[in-house]
């Protein structure tokens, strides 16, 4: 019996390095669950053009727009895990899992997780005219008037949304949600005065900063962000500790033969490190790092626990 399970584990081996080798033989899918022309979408696109080049087979970027996301990392959890359909995710997927009580899969043991693209941070912005100099002017107010502050966000469940109300729940103050559809629609709602402050992408709101037009209260990071070194830290202003990175990557259904997974990883860091591709995706606004699969998934695991706290303590649900 022995030496039938070890004959059997040899053949297995032996299978998963044949399949390593022939991986991959036809066109690769890269799902993505927002639609077409929209940051995941672009970065998917420049990944997937430069990850083709190095394999030696297409990879077809396909959007399935729904639930934050949650419609393709549904599609792929329930694919083969052969490496031919893989999902990009954004930092939503474990924002939603957190919400969400009708997911129709597990949000980290459901995936075998490939590598981060890229890392950014959110900021708390004011216009320019705002009374608010300090993210500290900001709380204390809130803290004055409970409920009396508007922020506006890319929509409820977003990782906007839950950063101020980490922020809120950090600080104990309470602040009034008005949701948009979408980051830019909430950018426009601050500048038109319906809303008090927003959290927004460094990307998106770089430019609108440095020119003037709003100002930056707080940035999410540690530390201050390359390109918007003058806006202070949201720890800097008396909360220590305080993080919310948001990321972009790559994952595949749970059950990927590991040599895949090796290969994929690889294939990743390659991209990420060219110097063509990893000057547009800080052009966005963000930093471009490649992980482990393993730091992948504790990252996302870390994720979850926060937003899953969060959502108890501020009674926060989708549904």
């Amino acid at each position: 019996m022995i030496r039938l399970i070890v004959l059997v584990a040899a053949v297995l081996g032996l299978g998963a390095t044949a399949q390593a080798q022939d991986y991959p033989n036809r066109i690769i899918k890269f799902m993505q669950g927002f639609p077409p022309g929209g940051n995941v979408d672009i970065i998917a696109r420049l990944l997937g053009n430069e990850m083709s080049k190095s394999l030696g087979q297409s990879i077809i970027v396909e959007a399935k727009p729904g639930q934050a996301g949650a419609l393709a990392a549904e599609t792929v959890a329930r694919s083969p895990a052969d490496g031919y359909t893989l999902v990009v995710l954004p930092s939503t997927h474990p924002t939603q899992a957190a919400l969400a009580k009708n997911l129709r899969y597990r949000a980290v043991e459901d995936f075998d997780w490939v590598s981060t693209f890229t890392f950014y941070p959110f900021l708390i912005v004011v216009r320019k005219d705002s009374r608010f100099q300090t993210l500290r002017q900001l709380i204390e107010e809130a803290r004055a008037k409970p409920g009396v502050l508007t922020y506006g966000s890319a929509g409820v469940g977003s990782t906007l949304h839950m950063t101020v109300e980490l922020l809120g729940n950090t600080a104990n103050v309470k602040f009034q949600h008005v949701p948009y559809r979408g980051e830019a629609p909430s950018i426009t709602g601050l500048l038109t005065g319906d809303t008090d402050f927003v959290a927004a992408t460094a990307g998106p709101i770089g430019d609108r900063i440095r020119s003037g037009e709003l100002r930056g209260l707080g940035v999410s990071s540690r530390a201050r962000w390359p390109g918007l070194t003058e806006v202070p830290t949201i720890e800097e202003a008396g909360f220590p500790g305080f993080e919310v990175i948001s990321w972009t990557g790559l994952a595949g259904p749970a059950g990927m033969p590991k040599p895949v997974l090796e290969r994929l990883n690889t294939e990743v860091r390659k991209a990420v490190a060219t110097p063509e591709v990893k000057s547009k995706l800080e052009a966005m606004g963000g930093e471009a790092r490649a992980t482990s699969s393993a730091d992948m998934r504790t990252l996302v695991e870390r994720q979850l626990a926060t937003w899953s706290k969060l959502a108890r303590e501020a009674h926060i649900s989708l549904d």
